[in-house]
């Protein structure tokens, strides 16, 4: 083969590869960086078509059209639970589509420690290479746990639920997490942060009559939030208190099992809002009217 028809080959094929490339621009983002583990790993992938036509983005037999590589610190990849089923897309040509994933969900990364995560998005017609987004880097902590309690499932003597109730600082604040685990196989159901608490008020930790658990902290200097888990890890209600008229709300467990905050004031932040938005709004107005 002589080297003019060599060179031309290679030109010709490196001009398809940047056409196929530049048919799409992708870019992944994490809704956080640092995590606890188990919490869900929130990722959104942004893909945009510049091909010029509509482009359908669909899973053939063999690839994903949508794909991710995780890797440990130690460059280990992260072991898939099973393959992804990402349902066809169609992006109109010039459009932009953003699409919401949990890591945690497709892959085994429930240890301590940083991670690193990009994403593999494949045109129409692509089956292996595909094209790679931006890598991102994420930690997780274990948390320190600050109250567990034992509890069974209601209508279901066989399943075993541990309520576990993290202290977390990270970053400039420190936060309340609240942790379900299935005590019968050691995993983790949910995972997630209750928000900010502010320590020098302990937490208030109880189980109601029907298995749920009750979490009371201090939120800001003036401010108390009750939160409501069940044991399928799922936040019932969150509601705030401020203080009454006789010291700091507590939590109360009634001889009925049911659950009560005493010497509080609740608070509804967003009608406090739209009454300010009001107030504002009628200040404005000009005098005489």
């Amino acid at each position: 083969m002589n080297l003019r028809f060599l060179s031309r080959l290679c030109g010709l094929a490196l001009v398809s590869v940047i056409s196929a490339h530049g048919q799409v621009s992708a870019s992944l983002r994490l809704a956080k960086t640092q995590h606890v583990v188990g919490e869900a790993v929130v990722a959104v992938v942004t893909i945009t078509n510049n091909s010029g036509q509509d482009q359908v983005f669909q899973t053939t037999d063999r690839t994903p059209w949508l794909d991710f590589v995780i890797k440990n610190s130690n460059g280990e990849p992260a072991v898939p639970k099973g393959r992804a089923a990402f349902g066809a897309v169609k992006i109109p040509a010039g459009q932009t589509m953003a699409r919401q994933v949990i890591l945690n969900s497709l892959f085994q990364i429930s240890d301590v420690g940083s991670f690193s995560v990009y994403a593999v998005v494949r045109t129409p017609g692509q089956t292996t290479e595909g094209y790679s987004t931006n890598r991102v880097l994420f930690n997780q902590t274990g948390g320190r746990p600050y109250w567990t309690q034992k509890v069974g499932v209601k209508g279901n003597a066989s399943k075993v639920r541990e309520y576990r109730v993290l202290n977390y600082a990270g970053g400039q604040s420190t936060q309340l997490y609240v942790q379900v685990m299935d005590v019968n196989n050691g995993t983790s159901i949910q995972t997630f942060s209750l928000g900010d608490v502010l320590m020098f008020r302990k937490p208030q930790m109880t189980i109601d009559r029907n298995q749920v658990l009750h979490v009371f902290f201090l939120s800001t200097p003036t401010l108390w939030t009750h939160a409501r888990v069940d044991t399928n890890g799922k936040l019932l209600t969150r509601e705030f208190h401020l203080r009454g008229p006789s010291g700091d709300p507590q939590l109360l467990t009634f001889a009925t099992g049911e659950i009560g905050i005493s010497n509080s004031i609740p608070f509804d932040p967003k009608a406090a809002a739209e009454a300010k938005s009001k107030a504002r709004k009628a200040s404005d107005r000009p005098s005489g009217f």
